[in-house]
C-alpha cells in the first residue's frame, strides 16, 4: 500500500503545479517518490514469481519520471499530475505491450491497464493480422469470466469503418476496427492506503497476462 502522505503531495501538487512551489516542496516530493518506488518494488518482486518476463526488471525499469515534457505540447504544466509505472518485457522503453499502474489520487483517476495504446500502423497492422489469424483464441481471452469481472471489455478505440485492406463483410469485422486493444480497471482513492492494494494489483496482473501474450506474439 502507499503512504498517505504520497497520496496528499500528489493532490497538493495538481493545485499548485509550477516549479516555484514544486522546488520548495522538494523534500515532500522526494518522500512520495521513495514511497512510490518502493511499493513498485513489492509489485515487481511478486509479478516476477508469475512471469519470466518480468524477471530482470528493476524500479528505475518501470517507473516513469513526474517531469512532463513540454516541448511539443500547448499544456507548459511542467509536472504529471500522477506516479505511473509499466511492468513489461524489456522495461517501459521496449516495444512490447504491457502492464501499466496509474496513481492520480486528485481526481479520484488512479487505475491498471495493460495493453497497446494507439500503437504505430506496422504494429496495428500486426496485431489485427493476429486477431483475423487466431480469432477464437483471441475471443476465448477477452471473453474469459475472470477477465470480464476484473476488466470489462476493450475500451472503444474504434473506428468507424472497416480498416484499409480488410473486408467490411468480415465476420469479426468489430475485433479488427480497434486502433488500440487495451483494457483497463479503476482503483478508488479508499484502496491505495489499504492492505488489499497489492493483491489487487497482482491479481489484475495475472488475469490480464494471456491478453498481453497474445498481443507480444504478434510483433514478435
Amino acid at each position: 500500500m502507499l503512504h498517505l502522505n504520497t497520496l496528499k503531495f500528489l493532490k497538493t501538487l495538481e493545485k499548485n503545479n509550477n516549479r516555484v512551489w514544486f522546488e520548495k516542496n522538494k523534500n515532500a516530493y522526494e518522500a512520495a517518490k521513495t514511497d512510490f518506488n518502493n511499493w513498485v518494488e513489492k509489485i515487481i518482486i511478486e509479478a516476477q514469481k508469475t512471469n519470466d518476463d518480468y524477471r530482470q526488471l528493476t524500479v528505475k525499469d518501470c517507473v516513469f519520471r513526474i517531469y512532463r515534457d513540454v516541448r511539443f505540447s500547448k499544456n507548459k504544466v511542467p509536472y504529471k499530475n500522477n506516479m505511473g509505472a509499466q511492468l513489461k518485457k524489456g522495461g517501459k522503453k521496449s516495444t512490447y505491450c504491457g502492464f501499466y499502474i496509474h496513481i492520480e489520487p486528485s481526481t479520484n483517476g488512479s487505475f491498471i491497464a495493460g495493453g497497446f495504446w494507439m500503437p504505430e500502423g506496422d504494429v496495428l497492422k500486426k496485431i489485427r493480422q493476429e486477431v483475423e489469424y487466431n480469432t477464437n483464441d483471441f475471443k476465448k481471452i477477452i471473453g474469459d469470466k475472470k477477465f470480464k469481472a476484473f476488466y470489462g471489455s476493450l475500451e472503444d478505440h474504434k473506428l468507424k469503418k472497416a480498416p484499409k485492406g480488410i473486408d467490411p463483410s468480415h465476420p469479426d469485422i468489430e475485433l479488427l476496427k480497434y486502433t488500440s486493444y487495451v483494457v483497463s480497471a479503476p482503483i478508488d482513492n479508499s484502496d491505495l492506503t489499504s492492505e488489499k492494494l497489492n493483491k489487487q494489483i497482482i491479481k489484475g496482473l495475472k488475469t490480464i497476462q494471456p491478453f498481453l501474450e497474445f498481443l507480444n506474439t504478434a510483433i514478435e
